[in-house]
């Protein structure tokens, strides 16, 4: 394929795959590939971006049910940004929750373009890193430029450089993340957090490690992991698919045992589950999730449950009157918080 000579309806296209989450990594490569030609292309990627992002569509749902027609509303929409003249828009910071949805996603892909826009026409080590968020109450999808793919649950963040996938895949997060890592046998992919390090070459795999949480979770689902715990000193811990390592933070012992491990990631698909999990933790995520404060009463703090909950169609006093019904906890909600005793 002659990238030089692509027409622009097939990059319209290639960008609404981007958007719609459904662009598999060759033609994710070839848009990055085009965007990065020239200061043009990066330009018109980043134009039609800002025009899906900052129209009505934004906040319709059913937009990539029927791909065509959404293509046909996609160029409609452009075809009326061209033909107005306007500023240039610019995103604030008091926007939607669904705008900091999407905002990760423009960053991954037009971040490293920007030294394009600067006169500088080669990745710098020396660039500023990127950091994508997902808020509470929402979840982030995205590519990392070696063609990976992330989920991000509420309240977590990765960091990385915009030389990532160049001279190395060495990446920090905080919260809870799904991955699919692209295969590259010269750059091991790295997961740095204060507790627990993970290094891996291709695999998939679900991390947790919230800061306020009394334990690091990893799931390895495919492929073949090594963490180093950065508590204690000891020997790397390698773990093979079906297996879940288990750090408690407040001792540093780190456990790995065989589970059901295709449980660890539903919560990519707006469903909670929980396996033998502290309530303290069950309602921080439940806090994260639902965007709501839930304080626990100490003579529970270490009580573990079992359960799954669907997001959608639930409310938090729903699934508050679930968890309640075992008998082994009670709630109450006073103005603004939950209160569980």
């Amino acid at each position: 394929m002659d990238i030089k000579n692509l027409h622009k309806e097939e990059i319209d296209r290639l960008i609404l795959l981007y958007i719609s989450g459904d662009i598999d990594r060759e033609s994710l490569a070839l848009l990055r590939k085009w965007s990065g030609m020239s200061a043009d292309n990066a330009l018109y990627v980043r134009d039609r971006l800002e025009i899906w992002f900052s129209s009505s569509m934004i906040g319709d749902k059913t937009s990539f049910a029927k791909k065509e027609k959404a293509f046909l509303r996609f160029k409609s929409r452009v075809a009326r940004a061209d033909a107005a003249v306007r500023p240039k828009r610019r995103f604030a910071l008091g926007a939607s929750k669904l705008f900091y949805r999407v905002a990760g996603v423009i960053l991954v892909l037009l971040l490293p373009l920007a030294g394009y826009w600067g006169g500088v026409k080669k990745v710098e080590r020396n660039f500023s890193d990127i950091v994508v968020e997902a808020p509470m109450g929402a979840r982030t999808k995205l590519y990392l430029p070696d063609g990976s793919l992330v989920w991000l649950n509420a309240g977590s963040r990765i960091v990385y450089s915009q030389g990532f996938g160049v001279s190395d895949r060495s990446l920090k997060m905080e919260g809870e993340g799904y991955f699919e890592v692209a295969k590259n046998q010269e750059l091991p992919f790295e997961i740095k957090t204060k507790e627990l390090n993970l290094h891996v070459l291709g695999t998939k795999f679900n991390f947790r490690n919230y800061a306020d949480d009394e334990e690091a979770v990893v799931n390895l689902i495919e492929g073949r992991v090594k963490l180093r715990n950065e508590l204690v000193v000891s020997d790397d811990l390698y773990m093979q698919p079906n297996e879940r390592a288990v750090l408690a933070k407040h001792t540093g012992t780190l456990v790995k045992s065989e589970v059901n491990v295709s449980n660890s990631t539903l919560w990519t698909r707006d469903e909670l589950y929980f396996d033998e999990v502290l309530l303290k933790d069950i309602a921080k995520q439940l806090s994260r999730s639902f965007d709501v404060e839930i304080e626990v009463a100490d003579s529970l703090q270490n009580r573990r449950f079992y359960g799954s909950f669907k997001i959608v169609g639930n409310s938090i006093g729903e699934i508050l009157n679930t968890i309640s019904s075992t008998g082994r906890m009670k709630y109450k909600c006073e103005g603004d918080r939950y209160v569980v005793y």
